[in-house]
């Protein structure tokens, strides 16, 4: 089995149990259609899968992370229908179909979103598969992650860099918040389910850290080469935004030289876990290299 085909196969998991997990919510029939919609609106899935390569890295049982996985996507969709909505970037498109607030309207796209964040630790807390400790530990790096000192402090510094000319470290903070901190929830809270010691919990820790910027510069450069149709949405949005950027700050060439250099170091820190999983290694690439 090659990357791609793993890929698929981890997508197919979680696609079936997300429609699994939102079947058992008793809700209005229009708020479920909305839900619906979000759930299916076309994501790669590659957090979750992030967590369940790291997982799989040290057990096979993934009936352990699975749900885990799951609460991490829900988490993940809720904050790009936040991220859509009129008060933060206005975006109409996302994954080449009209955002919720478009698609239905702005209060709805509000509460599914609020609904996805809060469903996914209900998700963790009910789970048959995961001992009480394991439950507390999935909560802490997940509301972490996505809370004041994570996601929701990056969309803040994010909102409040339009027009300001942002340093490389000032752009890194932004973006370690924004994007790295659930990057990093993904693969601690597989390395700990999977029964990582401690010293290569903290090496793929590092890991996840460079994998965040490595995605991120992809997402900046992307936003410069890609079309509308690879990446699902309008491109040049962060020049018509007025946004700091890699390419913006490096010149695209600075910025592809930087994620190089976070790509190598990833590896490093892959190779001080020392574990043996290439599919984990290969996803450092398909995170750099993307095309959506």
């Amino acid at each position: 089995m090659n990357i791609d085909e793993y890929i698929k196969e981890q997508q197919q998991l979680i696609n079936d149990h997300l429609k699994k997990e939102i079947k058992k919510i008793e809700m209005p029939l229009n708020l479920y259609t909305a839900l619906e919609y979000a759930i299916e609106a076309g994501g790669k899935r590659l957090r979750p899968i992030l967590m369940m390569a790291t997982f799989d890295a040290f057990n096979e049982n993934k009936k352990k992370v699975i749900q885990p996985a799951i609460a991490l996507e829900l988490i993940h969709t809720y904050s790009l229908i936040h991220d859509d909505l009129p008060a933060m970037d206005d975006d109409d498109f996302r994954r080449g179909k009209p955002t919720i607030h478009k698609q239905f309207d702005e209060a709805t796209a509000i509460l599914i979103g609020d609904g996805l964040l809060t469903y996914a630790f209900q998700i963790i807390s009910m789970s048959k598969e995961l001992e009480a400790e394991e439950k507390v530990y999935c909560l802490h790096q997940l509301s972490q992650a996505s809370g004041f000192e994570g996601m929701i402090a990056g969309q803040y510094l994010d909102l409040k860099a339009e027009n300001e000319e942002l340093t490389e470290q000032q752009l890194i903070g932004v973006h370690r918040k924004k994007t790295g901190e659930l990057i990093r929830a993904a693969v601690k809270i597989g390395s700990y389910l999977g029964k990582a010691t401690p010293p290569q919990i903290e090496a793929l820790n590092q890991f996840a850290d460079y994998l965040g910027l490595i995605f991120q510069i992809q997402d900046d450069i992307l936003d410069v080469t890609g079309t509308d149709d690879e990446i699902g949405k309008p491109t040049g949005s962060d020049e018509g935004n007025n946004k700091s950027t890699y390419p913006k700050i490096l010149g695209l060439e600075g910025a592809l030289k930087k994620k190089q250099t976070y790509i190598d170091l990833a590896v490093e820190k892959y190779n001080e876990a020392k574990i043996n999983h290439p599919f984990l290694l290969d996803l450092i690439n398909l995170f750099g290299n993307r095309s959506y």
